[in-house]
């Protein structure tokens, strides 16, 4: 694992991170970078990234506050799994009916988002089947959310349940 910033947090293990397994699409991952600074939590990139780290969207769209935010690189999905307690794993797809809300989020949490067009591995959705949640949708034609809103959605009900809001 590589740390790009070490920002203070209230001690070792507390902040919320969110975790973009192969993110695609360079101003999702700037905009959840963006996120993450205002909410003082940890982003964990999961290559292979389809981007740079260096595209000049990616850099739009969190404008000046790169150097605000905590970022951590793995390898694989595999690297980040094994270095991580499975409590503190929260998977994010649509493939379930476990409505976000009912996520037992506390400090520490890992918010574990797929890839744009593929979402999460199939196998990691069955392995984890019991930690996987969703962000019901009432209209059935659509397929689902943008990345960076649902991980503000997600964001936001973890910080109201540990008390952060």
């Amino acid at each position: 694992m590589k740390t790009d910033t070490n920002i203070p947090c209230s001690g070792p293990g507390h902040r919320l991170h969110i975790v973009l397994v192969e993110p695609e699409i360079p101003p999702n991952t700037g905009s959840i970078a963006r996120l993450c600074g205002a909410t003082n939590a940890v982003l964990d990139l999961v290559h292979p990234l389809g981007f740079s780290t260096d595209d000049k969207h990616l850099k739009r769209a969190g404008l000046d506050y790169w150097q605000f935010v905590s970022i951590n690189h793995w390898p694989d999905l595999e690297s980040f799994l094994e270095a991580e307690d499975e409590d503190n794993l929260f998977f994010f797809t649509t493939k379930t009916t476990h409505p976000y809300v009912k996520a037992p989020f506390h400090p520490g949490s890992r918010l574990v988002f797929g890839k744009e067009t593929k979402g999460l591995p199939e196998e990691i959705l069955a392995l984890y089947r019991e930690r996987c949640y969703t962000i019901p949708m009432q209209n059935p034609h659509i397929r689902s959310l943008n990345l960076a809103m649902s991980a503000g959605i997600v964001m936001y009900e973890a910080l109201r349940q540990i008390g952060e809001l």
